[in-house]
């Protein structure tokens, strides 16, 4: 409404200052300029007629216009005024709209340093007229305040998860220290002792390097990319040798694994880096399996796609607990901060690798079994 009514008063503005003009003009051709005008006008635009009675002595003359030269020249004079007001129109139309738009790029400025600052809603700070920009914006905060939001909530995780580690190094390094100083100290030590001594502490020592390896993680795979480096992969060979190279751990519990497989089947991808998938997979069901209990892998080619499952036999995980499984540092959570967790880097690591080679991984758990399933792209 104001900008129609300023738009109103502009061209009311421009009629008045072209009848002023013309009235000026008027009033300079018709007082100062008479006498010069009637004859210059007489000049160009009237021709003289008469005649004379040379009887009586009389004559009579008269002008009339010459109207092949008046018009045109009067054409000429209604197109160029025309063309003149018409550019006069048009430069302080644009005038105007450099003002207006400098107004207009003022004011939004003003409110949307106003609404970024404040708290106020997009809806009240903008007005109608500028509907879209405030839904925009509002949008744009709200992703802004939620990144924000996800960063802070990530930062206190790491460093929870930094002070966890520390805490957890110190433990092991404590226990090797204490039982090396009583085998030291004590040389004639019974021989049963001694190992019993020794096997403790080989344990502590192997949890600590794993509690170094995953500091390791943490700096690997936060501050670098993941660079794949990717070949034909024998998922049947992979999978036996990893079984064998976990079987120190299934053992523990008296876990077994069963592979139910297609020794031809391959899929294209980087060996190292899906052995780390398929290995934190596989010792993430031997820490969360019932004692006794059967690991199942299947793996089978189908639609251009190769599916791997790893079932076990634990307790049944909550839903809104599974859907946290992939995400960094999860360990902290009150249901895996028991001795049999890691650092909460496995199953992220392994959800990243999967997604660089196009594929995805899920979990899923009901009536207390567990199955991840591991999608890849049959063909590169």
């Amino acid at each position: 409404m104001k900008n129609k009514i300023t738009k109103i008063l502009q061209l009311l503005m421009l009629l008045t200052a072209g009848f002023a003009a013309c009235s000026a003009l008027y009033f300079l051709v018709d007082n100062v300029f008479d006498g010069f005008f009637i004859d210059w006008f007489e000049g160009f635009f009237t021709q003289t007629e008469g005649h004379f009675n040379p009887v009586e002595g009389t004559g009579e003359i008269w002008h009339t216009i010459n109207w092949g030269r008046l018009k045109p020249f009067v054409l000429a004079v209604f197109i160029g005024g025309t063309l003149l007001w018409l550019t006069a129109a048009f430069v302080a139309a644009q005038a105007a709209a450099k003002r207006q738009e400098k107004r207009t790029i003022t004011d939004i400025s003003q409110r949307l340093r106003a609404y970024m600052k404040g708290s106020a809603d997009a809806v009240t700070v903008f007005p109608k007229e500028q509907a879209e920009i405030s839904a925009q914006l509002s949008d744009i905060k709200s992703a802004l305040l939620e990144n924000e939001r996800r960063l802070k909530e990530e930062t206190t995780r790491k460093n929870d998860l930094i002070a966890y580690l520390a805490h957890d190094l110190k433990t092991p390094l404590t226990s090797v220290i204490g039982y090396l100083s009583l085998l030291n100290e004590a040389p004639d030590m019974p021989v049963e002792q001694r190992a019993k001594y020794t096997r403790i502490t080989l344990d502590k020592a192997y949890r600590l390097e794993k509690m170094i390896n995953e500091f390791f993680d943490i700096t690997r795979y936060n501050l670098q990319e993941i660079a794949l480096q990717k070949e034909p992969v024998d998922l049947y060979y992979l999978l036996v040798q990893l079984t064998d190279e976990l079987l120190p751990v299934l053992e523990k519990n008296g876990n077994t694994v069963r592979l139910q497989a297609d020794e031809a089947l391959t899929v294209p991808g980087d060996p190292d880096k899906l052995a780390r998938v398929f290995g934190n997979v596989l010792k993430n069901a031997a820490a969360y399996s019932y004692p006794d209990t059967e690991i199942v892998i299947t793996a089978e080619e189908k639609e251009g796609a190769v599916t791997l499952r790893f079932s076990n036999r634990g307790r049944t995980i909550p839903q809104e607990k599974l859907n946290s499984l992939f995400e960094k540092f999860y360990r902290l959570d009150e249901a895996r901060t028991s001795g049999t967790g890691g650092a909460g880097l496995g199953l992220a690591i392994a959800k990243e690798i999967v997604t660089l080679h196009g594929g995805r991984i899920t979990a899923e758990s009901i009536d207390e079994t567990v199955t991840f399933t591991v999608t890849l792209p049959a063909q590169s």
